[in-house]
């Protein structure tokens, strides 16, 4: 395999493919006036972030503070972070007082936000979708806001439209779904009462090899179980890339907050990706469920248009994937249950 994903073979070449900066993010940090604050910064995608921020700062010889956010509950997360050069503070983004202790920050990164098991507990879900953002754009009233959003917020569309775009009316299905636009109409609130420039970040399927849609299809491949292919194609994004388009979203906030969609350029089909990698493993794919017709598909265009297109390409990802697993590659044991239709995370 070539490319940006080559040879990479433990958890530390990984990290360091996540955070490496690419000309575009070092230019960025050159623009970019003041400090950043990641909020959030000890989940799945924050740690890259900060580190990829980190990085940019150093090569734009530009001397920043990059503030990481959390309640970090695993202490060697903060650890991680603390040598990469960031700024670790502990903060309960529910506390109205925990939150009034975080720094001035002109330019603010919100991926706090609960997925997985919501189900099973809504009200938490809720709690943190929507009031952990009223205490953040009180605030950081003053700052720009990227916040972390998901193509959830749209309705299921059929495979052949290509996706949802921007300007689409957003339809969430399932209280996880609802819980996330009730996240950005909070923060647009807001935006409208204090001018706060924001940019809501709808991110669709972030893949990092240890967790992501082209793993959940792989291992379910590799273990020789049933994939289920109701929900017949799928959107994709190297986790780097989604990295480096938030970071330079900063640049692109507005006080009427601007909506981005934010994945690959690619429509995947499960049947394709699951022969794939069916060829890589020396397995015959197992299916289950016939075709609805309709997915939660992004058309990510406009980030297209404006930020370029992302740097690894969804084979160049596949493959990556294959290689990681057939290796024994670490996984997070966390899927993002692409295939369910109704909403129940």
């Amino acid at each position: 395999m070539v490319g940006l994903l080559a040879d990479v073979a433990t958890a530390a070449d990984l990290e360091d493919r996540l955070s490496a900066p690419s000309d575009a993010d070092v230019a960025c940090c050159r623009r970019l006036d003041g400090d950043v604050l990641v909020l959030g910064a000890a989940g799945k995608m924050g740690p890259s972030l900060v580190r990829r921020i980190v990085r940019a700062s150093s090569a734009a010889g530009v001397r920043r503070r990059v503030i990481a956010a959390s309640r970090f509950s695993s202490p060697a997360a903060r650890h991680g972070l603390d040598a990469a050069g960031a700024l670790t503070i502990a903060c309960d983004l529910l506390d109205p007082g925990s939150v009034a202790t975080l720094p001035d920050c002109p330019h603010v990164l919100f991926l706090a936000g609960r997925k997985f098991g919501s189900a099973d507990d809504t009200a938490l879900t809720w709690a943190i979708n929507t009031i952990a953002p009223v205490n953040i754009a009180r605030r950081f009233r003053q700052a720009r806001l990227v916040v972390f959003s998901t193509g959830n917020v749209y309705p299921f569309v059929p495979i052949a439209s290509g996706g949802s775009v921007e300007t689409d009316r957003p339809s969430p299905r399932g209280e996880y779904a609802q819980s996330c636009l009730g996240r950005e109409r909070v923060f647009e609130y807001f935006s409208h009462q204090h001018g706060t420039p924001m940019l809501f970040f709808r991110l669709n399927y972030a893949v990092d090899l240890r967790y992501g849609v082209l793993v959940d299809v792989a291992r379910a491949v590799q273990a020789r179980q049933p994939l289920d292919r109701t929900v017949s194609h799928i959107n994709a994004i190297w986790q780097g890339d989604a990295n480096s388009y938030a970071l330079r979203a900063l640049e692109g906030c507005l006080s009427q907050p601007r909506v981005l969609n934010v994945t690959g350029p690619e429509v995947l089909s499960v049947t394709e990706l699951a022969e794939f990698f069916g060829q890589r493993f020396g397995v015959k794919p197992v299916f289950r469920g016939e075709p609805c017709g309709k997915a939660l598909l992004s058309n990510a265009r406009a980030c297209h248009d404006w930020l370029g297109l992302p740097q690894v390409s969804a084979g160049e990802l596949s493959e990556a994937v294959a290689s990681w697993l057939e290796q024994g590659g670490p996984t997070l044991d966390k899927p993002t249950r692409f295939e369910v239709t109704d909403g129940m995370f």
